[in-house]
């Protein structure tokens, strides 16, 4: 089973990848793949929330479902198993984010909260910002209600990610809802890769939670400048 997928949208120093259930959020395993230290990944605590951990110095684990960083030598990442994993990299300022997108995080404009962030904090342009969100469930497999479908829509506002399924039931696409948000922050629609894989269809290569009905285990997204 094909291990990583690696994005062609970065380039330069950047290693960044999607695993699949081979190496899954496994990070001895993924270590062990990669010939690295324990110590020079870093994961987040995620809880679905809407906040952004800026890392500088402390690499102890902190409660958040985005992190960005200058610092090198090192892999920040997220843990999915259906919702989308977003990795970000500003080529100018040689800064790198991860983001962790289910539909609470696209609802609370968690894509666009961490191209401020990066903004904010290092000066980044979003021109200058390369995008890449990796598998995730996707169009025919993720119906949810109207209530969901509102809360979604007024966060990213209107767009081709969701189509009407039944009475009371939508079609959502988080990962386009996310593209819509980059784009509206400014970010460049070539400087967007997507992957074309759904977890929930391809169950025997990805963790899906709603093809399992519950968590049975996580891939993840990671990104680090080498």
């Amino acid at each position: 089973m094909e291990k990583l997928i690696c994005p062609d949208i970065f380039s330069g120093n950047v290693k960044a990848f999607f695993t699949t259930r081979a190496l899954g959020a496994d990070l001895q395993k993924i270590c062990s793949f990669l010939s690295i230290q324990r110590e020079d990944i870093f994961l987040p605590i995620q809880k679905h929330t809407s906040k952004v951990y800026v890392l500088e110095s402390d690499l102890e684990p902190k409660v958040a479902d985005a992190v960005i960083t200058k610092r090198k030598g090192i892999l920040i990442g997220v843990q999915v198993a259906d919702c989308v994993p977003i990795l970000l990299h500003d080529r100018r300022k040689s800064v790198i984010g991860s983001a962790h997108a289910g539909w609470r995080g696209t609802a609370s404009q968690i894509i666009k909260r961490t191209i401020r962030k990066m903004v904010e904090c290092y000066r980044s342009s979003p021109k200058d910002i390369n995008i890449a969100l990796g598998p995730s469930i996707r169009w025919h497999c993720y119906v949810v209600d109207k209530g969901v479908k509102d809360t979604i829509y007024r966060a990213t506002g209107d767009g081709r990610y969701y189509r009407k399924h039944t009475n009371r039931k939508y079609r959502i696409d988080l990962a386009s809802a996310n593209i819509h948000q980059a784009l509206s922050m400014g970010v460049l629609k070539e400087h967007i890769w997507i992957s074309d894989e759904c977890t929930h269809c391809k169950s025997h290569k990805y963790y899906s939670h709603r093809h399992r009905k519950g968590s049975r285990g996580r891939q993840g997204g990671f990104i680090g400048i080498l």
